[in-house]
Formats: structure tokens, C-alpha cells, sequence
């Protein structure tokens, strides 16, 4: 974060200096943490209630470790500085949006936010790794979305920071609008609007309504880039005032790939932009992953970055990020694609077809699938889908994980005349058994899930990696 004095501090978020430390103290630089296990010396720490602890139980931990100033919603008994605010969310939003707005009429800050059901975190990635060779760039680790991390995020930023790369997801109507207020993007990018947390939002709808905010307040200045492919996300065209940037496969996109191939060494295309053609070769494997290329390549271009330096940084990249398409090879010569750091219908399709390309004919291809979480009124009809696809798709062993995963295996059942082609099982330790004595040299596995089912361990353990 930029040095700031503790009164300047105070004014941002609207608090109250509690006991008589000097206001003109000079908070240099500090981390910006809401985890107390995360506090360095010279933190400041922002003790926020939730849903399962509050943050002020922590408030000592904070101060142990070395916190400099407490961002608090009531007095603590301690002798490190404090500021008493009514919201302490609130407040940390308030600091993020200061602190943004000082550093840009300061420097030559330019702000890229992200948005989408699918693909947020990899073209966020994607987008570091271009801008990176640009100039010093910011950009949240994981995925650091939320109205929480967001702003956590924004405040990591310094006097010397080029780019701000934000990641913007939204758990109800308003949060990216809330966002978009605090970092004032000059490039906002929407890149999906599927079934991915339909269970929060009631319906694909209300999820676009969601994702619309990113372009909604956006001034002419800016640039709004947008999927062509996407029928929810090119409708959001005719809501922003920004200038327009059209990304996708199809011909009317202005960043545009064809001859789209993927094999287990990674995904390659031709792309097609400002009359410039080149060959692009991904590491990172999947078919999905070049929509979110062609959306940094395209967010980057608006920022005024050279195309051909763009594309040399993606095919840098080794991996989309950790537990997301992740191929590993383990010491039996079995290929690991273990992409369970997250699932939706989109996502668990893209990589269930992606198995099936990379596979081909002269290798045994496993699915080991756990449940899509948070699909509310949609998630037996979904998880049925992704079962009938496996076997569509000539998935040669399917092993569902878990209970509330069960119609994938149910519907692969009824799709064909399979016998023991699908098998459920209970836990994690069962489906490694399963796999253990009938994986050899040559077979790919694909394990994907929600986060919450657990199997990006499995994938780690099937690849011989201890975590």
C-alpha cells in the first residue's frame, strides 16, 4: 500500500482515532490483511465480523504479529493504534477506493477488472503475465474476488504500480457495482454468463444482471470488452456507454481465433487481429482457455500493448493456475489433468471434452467427478447432463465421488449399455483405491469438482505430489 499518515487513514474511512497516538504517524507501506495469520510487522489489521468468527477475537494475534494500526468496529484492549468505524466493510472499501484515486492522479495507473461465470481467475493470470513485462502490475492471488478480497486486492497497489489487474465475482445484485465504484476500471471485461453459482442468483437472468454491472457505469473513456459468442454477455453491448472490444471464435469478434487444436502438450490457434495473423501455442491445455486468451489479448490491445508482445507472455505460461487445468505426469507414465479447484456445468463440460480431444485412440481416457456446488434448483438436471455427456464423449472410466454427485453416475448408466464403466463411490480414499489398481502407462485422468468436494487432493496424490 502507498505510505499514508493515520489521520489521513481516518478521514478514508470515516472513523474514529481511539486514544491519543500521534495523527501524524506515518503508516509506511503496510499489508493490508483481514486473516490475522497473515500480519507482518507494520500490517494494518481490519477486524471484520462474518458469518462464522469475528475478526476483533483475533485482534491480539494481529498485534503479536506485529500489526501497526487496527481497523476495528469497537474499542479493543490494546496499545497498537485503532480507528473505531460503524462498518468495517465499509471502511475497507472506502480505504481501497482513496487509495486507488490518489495513485492514478498521481502516476500513469491504468485499472483492467474482470468479470464472468467461467475463467475469471486464468484471464486475470493471463493478464499479469502480459502487463508484467509492461510495467510493475498488481494482481490478486487465487481468487480474491469477493467484497472482501477486491478491495484487499486494489490496496496492494503503490505509487510505482503501472497496471491494476482486479478480479470482480459477485455473490448478489450490486456487488460488482460496488467494485466498479471503488477501482473505476479503464478496461472492464465480461467473459461468461452461465450456471456457475446459479443457486445464489435463481436464474442464468439475474446472473447476467449480476455481470452487466461490470460495463453498466463505465464512461466513454473506457473500454468495455465483451465475448462475441456469449448471446447474454454481446446484449450487455447495448448498456454501456464505453468503447466496444469484441473477443471470441466468431467472425465478427475484433480479436478472433481459428483452427482451434488441443493435444495433452497444451492448446494452439491462429489469431486473427487488426489484419495481423499468428500462431498461437498455449501451454496451457483446454479449448476454453482461448476464449480467455482472446479476452486479455484483447483488454491488453485496448491499453495500447503490442499484439505479438501479448501472445509471446501467454505462451510463457505454464499452467492457468493451480488445481485448474493442471497436467501432471506422474512416475507410472499416467497423465494427470486435475482441474478441481472449481466446477460448473460450463467448466465440466469444456474439461470432459477436452479429455476426450487430447486422449485419441491409442490411450484410455478416466473421469473422476465430484459435485458442481452451489446450483440450487438446476443441480440434478446438471450433474445428470455432465453423466450422458461422459458417455457421449467415449470416457472409457467414469468414477463418481460422492453423494450429492450421484446422477452423474445414475444418468451414464441410463444413457448406455454400460457395465461398470461408471462406479460411485463415497469418499476420496475410495476412489483412489479404485484407480490405484487399474490406472497404467498411457491413461489420461481428468479429476473435476467443486472446491468444497476435496478432489484437487486426489489429483495431487494420483500425480504423486504430497501436499
Amino acid at each position: 500500500m502507498i505510505d499514508l499518515r493515520i489521520d489521513e487513514i481516518v478521514e478514508a474511512v470515516g472513523g474514529a482515532l481511539v486514544g491519543t497516538p500521534d495523527c501524524g504517524l506515518l503508516v509506511v507501506g503496510g499489508d493490508v490483511h483481514t486473516d490475522s495469520r497473515k500480519v507482518v510487522p507494520g500490517s494494518i489489521f481490519f477486524a471484520l465480523p462474518g458469518e462464522l468468527t469475528d475478526g476483533h477475537l483475533f485482534v491480539q494475534a494481529a498485534v503479536d504479529a506485529g500489526a501497526a494500526l487496527l481497523v476495528v468496529e469497537r474499542e479493543q484492549p490494546v496499545s497498537v493504534p485503532q480507528i473505531v468505524v460503524a462498518d468495517g466493510l465499509l471502511a475497507l472499501s472506502s480505504l481501497a477506493r482513496v487509495v486507488v484515486s490518489r495513485v492514478r492522479s498521481s502516476g500513469d495507473l491504468k485499472v483492467v477488472a474482470v468479470t464472468g461465470s467461467n475463467g475469471k481467475t486464468t484471464t486475470k493470470n493471463m493478464l499479469w503475465a502480459i502487463l508484467a513485462d509492461q510495467g510493475s502490475t498488481v494482481a490478486p492471488l487465487g481468487s480474491f474476488n469477493n467484497e472482501v478480497g477486491a478491495p484487499i486486492s486494489m490496496l496492494g497497489i503503490t505509487e510505482s504500480t503501472r497496471f491494476l489487474v482486479v478480479e470482480m465475482g459477485a455473490d448478489a445484485i450490486g456487488d460488482i457495482t460496488k467494485l466498479v465504484s471503488i477501482a473505476k476500471p479503464d478496461v472492464g471485461i465480461v467473459l461468461t454468463v452461465g450456471l456457475a453459482h446459479v443457486g445464489k442468483f435463481g436464474s442464468p437472468e439475474v446472473t447476467q444482471l449480476a455481470k452487466s454491472e461490470m460495463v453498466r457505469d463505465l464512461p466513454p473513456t473506457s473500454f468495455a470488452v465483451l465475448n462475441a459468442d456469449d448471446g447474454r454477455v454481446s446484449r450487455m453491448a447495448e448498456l454501456t456507454s464505453a468503447q466496444l472490444c469484441w473477443f471470441g471464435l466468431d467472425a465478427s469478434a475484433d480479436v478472433r481465433a481459428i483452427d482451434v487444436d488441443t493435444t495433452v502438450d497444451g492448446t494452439s490457434f491462429t489469431l486473427l487481429v487488426d489484419g495481423y495473423s499468428h500462431s498461437v501455442q498455449l501451454r496451457i491445455l483446454g479449448e476454453h482457455h482461448v476464449t480467455n486468451a482472446l479476452a486479455a489479448i484483447a483488454a491488453t490491445r485496448a491499453l495500447g500493448i503490442d499484439v505479438a508482445a501479448a501472445v509471446r507472455a501467454l505462451e510463457t505460461m505454464t499452467r492457468a493456475e493451480r488445481w485448474r487445468m493442471e497436467v501432471m505426469e506422474n512416475p507410472d507414465g499416467v497423465v494427470i489433468i486435475n482441474d478441481a479447484y472449481n466446477a460448473s456445468p460450463d467448466s465440466m463440460a469444456a474439461a470432459l471434452k477436452t479429455l476426450a480431444q487430447v486422449t485419441g485412440p491409442e490411450r484410455r481416457s478416466f473421469a473422476v467427478l465430484g459435485e458442481m456446488a452451489e446450483l440450487g434448483d438446476y443441480a440434478n438436471e446438471e450433474h445428470d447432463r455432465m453423466g450422458r455427456l461422459a458417455v457421449r464423449l467415449n470416457v472409457k472410466q467414469l468414477v463418481v465421488v460422492g453423494h450429492n454427485a450421484r446422477h452423474i453416475h445414475n444418468a451414464a448408466g441410463l444413457e448406455g449399455s454400460w457395465d461398470g464403466e461408471s462406479i460411485l463411490v463415497d469418499t476420496v480414499d475410495e476412489a483412489y483405491d479404485v484407480l490405484h489398481g487399474r490406472l497404467r502407462k498411457g491413461d489420461v485422468v481428468l479429476v473435476k469438482s467443486s472446491n468444497s468436494a476435496g478432489l484437487r487432493f486426489l489429483g495431487d496424490r494420483l500425480a504423486g505430489i504430497t501436499t
